[in-house]
């Protein structure tokens, strides 16, 4: 796997930074967005996609995110919230701001079968041009050019939290994100915000 396992200066969190949760999608952003909300953040979130069967617990997501290369004015009102962004989309970041990424990880296969079951309960499918061997492929490429851009930028401190570490050991991984944050958070909260039986599509396991 991939050895980066973040980097971040505890002595300079503030409440000001931008605390953004993201990673590919069906990483697990949704469940640590609930981690953080029930800690006590405030989210940024503007609940125009709606819960349903693949997130029963709601997406989290803020629809101007996905504008920010053009328009990040979203971003003055978000230094001491959290919000979910894609991994793709955190290049989009404008610098001048200070920002806390946790990043999710999950097993690629995992992913894919998350993904596959999406888009067959929407009627959608694979697409027909590339398999899933290259999609992991694709995937792994991505999360490692993302990664190494993340640590060459001085405005982002970001950790890294395995999908299959926020199931099976949620008291640890909401300690780790609390002391990552600086922050006073819930962890009780945290820990009980988490909902072991949506950890569908297991693969291999947790930190490599």
């Amino acid at each position: 796997m991939y050895p980066f396992q973040g980097h971040f200066l505890a002595q300079d969190v503030t409440t000001e930074a931008v605390m953004i949760v993201s990673g590919l999608p069906r990483s697990g952003t949704s469940m640590m967005m609930q981690m953080l909300e029930a800690g006590g953040i405030q989210i940024l979130s503007d609940g125009e996609r709606q819960a349903d069967d693949d997130n029963p617990k709601g997406y989290y997501e803020l629809e101007a995110v996905k504008k920010t290369k053009d328009d990040a004015s979203w971003l003055e009102t978000a230094p001491g919230k959290a919000v979910k962004m894609i991994s793709q989309l955190l290049l989009d970041l404008p610098v001048g701001r200070e920002y806390r990424v946790i990043f999710m990880r999950r097993d690629l296969t995992e992913i894919l079968a998350s993904q596959a079951k999406m888009l067959a309960r929407r009627g959608g499918g694979k697409s027909a041009d590339i398999d899933d061997e290259q999609m992991e492929m694709l995937f792994a490429k991505h999360l490692t050019q993302v990664m190494e851009w993340l640590t060459s930028q001085p405005q982002m401190s970001v950790i890294e939290v395995w999908h299959a570490d926020a199931v099976t050991k949620p008291d640890q991984v909401a300690a780790k994100v609390a002391d990552f944050l600086g922050l006073d958070l819930d962890r009780s909260h945290m820990v009980a915000a988490v909902d072991g039986g949506l950890h569908r599509n297991r693969g291999t396991g947790a930190t490599p």
